[in-house]
């Protein structure tokens, strides 16, 4: 049986990792000293494990990341990061707001993955030994605590003051 399909979708998910972390590390460079930072300080170490994860599972399918899918996923973080300034070049909440929409959704689209691959794990022997279950539970701590920062940021965003 070929694992073609289950490749391309870990590869997928490992090129966003790459979009993700960027949007963090553009997040903590512009929003550095606020709940904004904070929260990208936090979600780094647990993104870098996650990441670990995909490149653990692709080597098990005798497969690896792929360069365009990561060429692709720089550049849609470069092409983020200017949309974000074209709609906010003061760097504020608005600009705020849009990134961490985008973690959001890939959060939401990672949480997928994760219960996507544990009800496929039966059927593929490469998929076990991963523990889903703690990986889907930190993938909704982890919308939780965007969430938070995403609210304020909408909050201060939509403020008349803005």
């Amino acid at each position: 049986m070929s694992n073609n399909n289950l490749a391309t979708y870990l590869k997928d998910h490992f090129a966003g990792s790459d979009g993700a972390l960027a949007v963090l590390d553009h997040i903590e460079r512009e929003h550095g000293n606020g709940a904004a930072g904070a929260m990208a300080r936090m979600l780094r170490p647990q993104f870098q494990s996650e990441r670990q994860v995909l490149e653990a599972l692709l080597a098990g399918l005798n497969d690896e990341s792929s360069m365009p899918r990561r060429v692709f996923g720089w550049l849609s973080e470069k092409g983020l990061e200017l949309k974000l300034r074209l709609d906010d070049s003061s760097h504020g909440p608005l600009h705020l707001l849009e990134a961490v929409e985008m973690l959001a959704l890939g959060v939401h689209g990672k949480r997928g993955l994760w219960t996507a691959l544990d009800a496929s794990r039966a059927a593929i022997p490469a998929l076990g030994n991963v523990d889903y279950a703690h990986l889907t539970k930190q993938a909704e701590e982890q919308r939780t605590l965007i969430e938070s920062v995403r609210m304020s940021a909408a909050q201060s965003a939509f403020s008349p003051q803005a």
